[in-house]
């Protein structure tokens, strides 16, 4: 060992706490440098994070570095986010570095990988409204200050939000920096990548799971060496090690989607504002139906909010209509209303595009025997199997499993006597060719149309005017622009206000408006049609009175009263194990460990809504603690203290956007 070698802290991507300690030269390795190095029979590539002033192993325990990795070092304000998300989020360091690198290694940058053409900034600048021209200008000035504040581009649905963020983009790309773009889903990423490359003047970056191995090699390297300017990703592109980030921008910052919640769990709208500050770079949050937690840090002044009243072009907001379902009388087998019929065929008379919105996929949510009652269940998890039948399959939505349908009840054994009930999407499109049969339709749900392709196809089909109906999921409810989609019918608007979520109420009115926001976006008025059970609902009655304060002021109210964010702070504490005794054990004891604090609330545990998934017991514990208080310090003191069967998985999930 050379005498002059230091000892340097390196962070690994494995999921041990804390790092390791190498040897290594101070001509050569320098902080935020990622560095190769032994570590047991592999090699590794390690983010250095320090050199050591003194280390507690014997030096014939240390190794030493094997060599600098082939880049520049990261930047010092990534090494602290990578570092402060984990302790947020209450994931081993490593884990965090590990979705940096792609894994374990670096990416080996494929032979004659392509250059790509760079984006240009004023390539073809659109003619802003004044309302748009004063919104740019303001997010425009977020570049000189420095510490940004972030903001809230808060419009409505088709005011021209992403024009206004393109001038951001603009001006960041004019300074020579990287613009990220986050979206959250595939299905919006596809849209945006003609938009961006018509006002930039070409293809910007991609980042998502769909990838192929090798493009997503030839993506990170350009990334990280700063070759791409323009990216546009899902979530995860948030953690790559960028050559020189200078604007994030949240597209729909109030999408769950955003939320990761397997494996490194992790909201990506809050990251983003973390990153964002930690490089001391603007971040925008955009979006026509705000979530309550960036609407209270706008009201704070911890965020700026900038507004867009108006459409674009003089639309107008469509006019929505409520149909009670209870005076509708329908025939048990049909799910479309005599009103919302008679809007489709006026729709089409007059040789414009309407929509039907449904947020299910496949044909029927419930298969059972009629003879018993017995229903059809998901052998792994505490889900009722959906048809399909497009494929002549049941499916497990929360586990993937699949299985044609049995020929006779598995309980009594009768022979082909089950009955579907209750509609998906392919049932209301059945309904559809059958009512309608001359109607041009199609399906838009993400088990049908799963790659950019198919969905770029079905989007191609809209604007040239081949399909007079589109029938489809979430995936179609926002972010798109149909000039002549003068109709939208939701089939079951009071799907999402079921359940124990405590956001149940805002989620399902930002998804309804999502979804009436793609009538009517051109010189032709637009309506909505919403058939519920629950007219008088509050929900229903702020989308149909365009009231959206009073809906946001009394969602408020009743989180206040019952102690929910954004006015405390909630954790999740998941176990699983294939043993449900030893699972309810560990929580009982983890019950009688928690600490006593009067600012602290602990609930359950419970069996989580689904008690088996992928054929796992789960138990749930939720702590609600007030803000002062340091819920990461406590969670590491109380469950640090105790020991876990390796048999029962723990899970922390800090700000928990879903309960099942």
């Amino acid at each position: 060992m050379n005498s002059a070698n230091a000892i340097y802290d390196v962070l690994l991507p494995v999921p041990l706490p804390g790092s390791f300690d190498y040897f290594g030269d101070p001509g050569v390795i320098a902080p935020n440098g990622l560095v190769e190095v032994p570590f047991g029979k592999r090699q590794l590539t390690g983010l250095v994070l320090a050199e050591k002033t003194g280390t507690t192993l014997a030096h014939d325990k240390i190794k030493s570095i094997i060599e600098p990795a082939p880049l520049p070092a990261l930047d010092k304000s990534f090494t602290q986010f990578l570092l402060w998300s984990a302790h947020y989020n209450m994931t081993p360091p490593g884990m965090m570095l590990k979705m940096a690198l792609m894994g374990t290694k670096l990416p080996k940058l494929p032979k004659n990988a392509p250059e790509t053409a760079p984006p240009v900034a004023h390539h073809h600048t659109p003619q802003l409204t004044s309302q748009q021209q004063d919104a740019a200008a303001i997010l425009r000035t977020s570049f000189a200050e420095k510490q940004p504040q972030p903001v809230l581009l808060d419009g409505v649905t088709g005011s021209g939000k992403t024009e206004v963020y393109c001038e951001a983009i603009a001006a960041c790309l004019g300074a020579g920096k990287q613009a990220l773009v986050l979206m959250p889903e595939i299905a919006l990423t596809t849209a945006m990548l003609e938009r961006f490359a018509a006002r930039f003047g070409a293809q910007p970056t991609v980042w998502h799971s769909d990838l192929k191995d090798r493009q997503r090699r030839i993506n990170w390297w350009a990334i990280a060496k700063g070759g791409a300017k323009l990216i546009v990703g899902a979530r995860s592109a948030l953690f790559l090690p960028y050559a020189s980030l200078g604007l994030i921008v949240v597209d729909e910052e109030h999408e769950a989607a955003y939320k990761q919640e397997e494996g490194v769990i992790y909201h990506a709208r809050d990251m983003a504002v973390a990153r964002a500050h930690h490089a001391k770079i603007p971040v925008i949050l955009a979006s026509a139906t705000p979530s309550l937690e960036s609407h209270v840090n706008a009201e704070s002044g911890r965020y700026r909010r900038v507004v867009l009243p108006d459409r674009f072009g003089g639309a107008t907001m469509p006019a929505i209509r409520l149909i009670d379902m209870r005076t509708e009388n329908l025939p048990k087998t049909k799910w479309l209303s005599a009103p919302l019929l008679d809007a489709l065929h006026q729709t089409l008379a007059a040789g414009e595009q309407a929509m039907l919105f449904l947020n299910r996929r496949g044909y029927a949510p419930l298969t059972l025997c009629r003879t018993c009652g017995h229903r059809l269940q998901c052998p792994q998890c505490s889900a009722w199997f959906v048809t399909h039948m497009r494929t002549s399959k049941l499916q497990c939505h929360h586990c993937g499993y699949t299985t044609p349908q049995p020929p006779a009840c598995p309980a009594c054994q009768t022979k082909d006597h089950f009955a579907s009930c209750g509609p998906g999407v392919e049932r209301i499109a059945e309904e559809v060719k059958t009512l309608l049969p001359h109607a041009r339709s199609a399906i838009m749900s993400s088990d049908i149309l799963d790659s950019p392709q198919a969905i770029a196809g079905i989007l191609d089909q809209v604007h040239g005017r081949k399909l007079d109906i589109l029938i489809g999921t979430q995936i179609m409810a926002k972010g798109y622009h149909f000039p002549e989609m003068t109709l939208v019918g939701v089939v079951d608007a009071d799907l999402g206000l079921s359940g124990g979520d405590p956001r149940a109420a805002e989620r399902c009115y930002q998804l309804l408006q999502q979804v009436s926001g793609r009538s009517g976006r051109a010189a032709k008025a637009g309506r909505v049609f919403l058939q519920t059970y629950q007219p008088q609902h509050p929900v229903m009655q702020a989308l149909a009175s365009g009231r959206r304060a009073e809906f946001i002021a009394a969602e408020l109210n009743e989180r206040q009263t019952y102690a929910l964010p954004p006015f405390r702070r909630l954790a999740a504490i998941i176990l699983s194990g294939a043993n449900a005794a030893e699972v309810d054990q560990t929580a009982a004891f983890i019950v009688r460990s928690a600490p006593q604090d009067e600012k602290l609330r602990l609930l359950g545990p419970a069996p989580a809504p689904l008690a088996m998934l992928r054929g796992k017991h789960r138990r749930r514990l939720l702590l609600i603690a007030a803000k002062e208080l340091n819920l990461q310090a406590l969670l590491h003191g109380w469950l640090g203290a105790i020991k876990i069967p390796s048999a029962v998985k723990l899970q922390i999930d800090i700000d928990p956007y879903s309960f099942y």
